[in-house]
């Protein structure tokens, strides 16, 4: 095959390549902020906001603000709830702790398999009943913020994923435009193996 040719076909693959990296990196791109926006509106509409500065103070053990919330949660402290990133350490560090804290960790099944067990009528049976029911507000709401983190995780590597075609995509339509050019400057008749012109046929019976 002669350079000239080889060029070309490899110039041409690598623009089919950069056409395909463009489209992959405008879908990536589109479900990232796709994504997002879904990630915000939906906990807009909750409404969460992460406890005020001042309640960071004096963190105390059983109270609503521990010693552990302050290195994470203290960062939003006054905030709306929006992103996955602050969903994930309202579910973990906050929701998570009180949840821990509660008789049997906090949780459901284990609660609910105690209050089942109860005197019906009992005082045990009312408390272990209002135990349930908070478990469950909380371990239902926990595991709604954290499907919000992963898909805010999803979005980011999206976006990442998104930069990375687009770099690509760069890179090769620089290497296919050089290739072009190369193979514009080369001569005709050479070879890509031998590097040398192509003998004109009846040269060597001279």
């Amino acid at each position: 095959m002669r350079r000239r040719t080889f060029d070309t076909l490899v110039s041409l693959t690598g623009i089919v390549l950069v056409v395909v990296l463009v489209v992959a990196g405008a879908l990536l791109t589109w479900g990232h902020y796709y994504i997002n926006d879904q990630v915000h509106s939906q906990l807009a509409e909750q409404q969460i906001y992460f406890p005020a500065k001042s309640a960071f103070a004096n963190p105390k053990a059983g109270t609503e603000i521990t010693p552990s919330m302050v290195p994470s949660v203290s960062q939003y402290a006054g905030q709306q709830l929006l992103t996955g990133k602050q969903a994930e350490v309202y579910a973990n560090d906050f929701i998570g702790v009180h949840l821990y804290d509660m008789p049997y960790h906090g949780v459901y099944s284990a609660i609910s398999n105690a209050a089942r067990a109860a005197t019906p009528g009992s005082s045990q049976a009312t408390s272990l009943a209002a135990l349930e029911q908070t478990s469950f507000q909380g371990t239902t709401l926990r595991g709604m913020l954290l499907n919000a983190y992963a898909f805010g995780t999803i979005a980011s590597i999206m976006g990442w994923a998104a930069l990375g075609a687009y770099i690509a995509a760069a890179i090769l339509l620089i290497l296919a435009i050089l290739g072009l050019y190369h193979a514009r400057k080369t001569d005709p008749s050479v070879e890509i193996l031998s590097g040398q012109p192509r003998e004109p046929v009846g040269a060597g019976a001279r």
